[in-house]
């Protein structure tokens, strides 16, 4: 049996997405990566990860675009979500809440070890 929590990093920047992995696995958390919001929707139907960090710039669909598909389909709702953006405008973060994130955390004043005591919060069973 696997205890280990699999958190979903949707990011399409590859020195976040690669950091954020390196970190974290050495934290014991697996890891999976999408590059683009079609791909992290696909992924968390499929895979049903613990938590999802996503970005909400990126290719092919918006974050919020794919929190709205999240949070509309019964097999992925339910997954926690933290908001891991650049954009510190509240009317980004007010929308975002208004979809029911669980956290929005600010790249430029959020580090690692806040990350993962936020995934250890909302992944508690």
């Amino acid at each position: 049996m696997n205890n280990k929590i699999t958190v979903l990093v949707v990011e399409d920047e590859d020195i976040i997405s690669k950091a954020l992995k390196t970190k974290l696995e050495k934290n014991d958390f697996i890891i999976e990566l999408a590059r683009n919001g079609n791909d992290g929707v696909e992924f968390a139907k499929t895979k049903k990860p613990n938590i999802i960090l996503l970005d909400l710039i990126m290719p092919k669909m918006s974050g919020f675009e794919v929190l709205e598909k999240l949070k509309a389909d019964p097999t992925t709702k339910e997954i926690p979500v933290l908001i891991l953006s650049n954009l510190d405008d509240s009317s980004y973060i007010k929308k975002a809440r208004d979809f029911g994130v669980a956290e929005y955390l600010v790249k430029t004043k959020t580090n690692l070890e806040e990350i993962k005591t936020k995934i250890h919060e909302y992944t508690k069973k």
